[in-house]
């Protein structure tokens, strides 16, 4: 007999109970007894129990606060929009990404919302995670004897002062290297994370050398040092001139060594390979699209709104190395906190920002590169 029935069976018993003799009462109290297993004295107990006292069990452990669905959609959004970052970084997107939601939200879900913990979006958007996956070449080849006018440099830059780069160029060849097709040139700052991102017609010295130049005008910063790898693109004499002209230092790794140039192997794939994937551009108009997203919507995106985090500490304990890292901020917000970007400069990034919506901009990424994977 289910519990249930045995609180059915119970409540029958005792109407009959109550308004029997007490020759009845022995014969009701056999047959509960008999009926339901029950010991006489745990029997007599529960029929004599008054009904006010039967409580209905609450559920244990702390009343849920997350569980409204304005919170999920909003979190699901801001996760998808943000290509699928972690929720440490989801965590601090919440406060810049928040005000421009279209949805409205009451005001105790955006307390609750910039109060969430990293550990409690996981737990919300387990679910959703399962639906989503992202997927994913380097191409670098060793220099010519150029490379030995290079210093390799093995030890880290100034990690505190804004300008030191690290660079690269990412193949969008497909499966083959053969032929002609699209090459991105991608840098990144050590100190702070800023990201400039140009496309050329294959990997000529005169194409990267020009990307190079453009992307140095972009920059809100001077350009202090420039690492890179081996590769062709960047040992050559049109680099060492202009290098030397600016008083840029300009360094390069060991050969077959990438993470020599970590900062920017990461930069590649969660910049890049995440959202143009290994498609094949062949084509050479696309060459302007890219620039044309990648200097204005694509910049603007991931430099004041995507944030990233630093490496604080490395400890190798027995066989485990244990990492230690600083709070997830944009590159945006660690110019601010530099004490090396001047005020005047500091005050036009910040009136940039605030013309800014992210989810403006991330839908017009994602238009723009529809249109250029058209063109393949």
């Amino acid at each position: 007999m289910s519990n249930k029935a045995k609180k059915e069976y119970l409540r029958e018993i005792r109407k009959r109970y109550f308004s029997s003799s007490k020759q009845q009462k022995q014969s009701i109290l056999d047959e509960f007894c008999k009926n339901c297993n029950y010991n006489r004295k745990y029997a007599i107990r529960l029929i004599n129990k008054k009904t006010s006292a039967i409580k209905i069990r609450k559920r244990a452990g702390r009343h849920k606060k997350y569980d409204d669905p304005v919170i999920l959609d909003f979190l699901r959004s801001l996760w998808i929009s943000s290509n699928l970052v972690c929720s440490k970084r989801l965590k601090v997107m919440i406060a810049l990404w928040l005000p421009f939601y279209k949805k409205p939200i009451p005001e105790n879900l955006k307390n609750l919302l910039l109060n969430i913990s990293p550990a409690t979006i996981d737990r919300i958007l387990h679910k959703t995670k399962r639906k989503f996956k992202k997927f994913g070449l380097c191409s670098t080849k060793p220099g010519s004897l150029i490379k030995k006018l290079i210093p390799v440099k093995t030890d880290q830059w100034d990690e505190s002062r804004p300008g030191y780069f690290e660079a690269d160029t990412v193949a969008h060849c497909g499966s083959s290297l053969s032929g002609s097709f699209v090459y991105s040139v991608n840098l990144t700052d050590i100190a702070t994370g800023w990201i400039e991102t140009r496309a050329c017609w294959g990997k000529g010295q005169i194409g990267v050398f020009e990307a190079l130049k453009n992307i140095k005008l972009a920059l809100p910063f001077k350009i202090l040092g420039f690492d890179s790898d081996n590769g062709t693109e960047f040992m050559n004499y049109y680099l060492i001139k202009f290098f030397k002209n600016n008083h840029i230092e300009f360094t390069r790794s060991r050969e077959y060594h990438k993470n020599d140039n970590a900062h920017i192997e990461q930069k590649n794939w969660t910049h890049i390979r995440q959202y143009l994937g290994y498609h094949r551009f062949d084509n050479p108009d696309a060459v302007p699209l890219l620039n044309n997203l990648y200097s204005n919507h694509w910049s603007l995106f991931f430099n004041f709104f995507v944030p990233s985090v630093k490496l604080i500490s490395k400890e190798r304990i027995g066989s485990k190395t244990i990492k230690k890292y600083d709070q997830p901020k944009t590159p945006f917000q660690r110019l601010l906190e530099s004490e090396m970007i001047r005020p005047k400069n500091k005050k036009i990034l910040s009136a940039l920002f605030n013309s800014l919506n992210p989810f403006i901009l991330q839908q017009s990424i994602k238009e723009q590169i529809f249109n250029i994977l058209n063109l393949i």
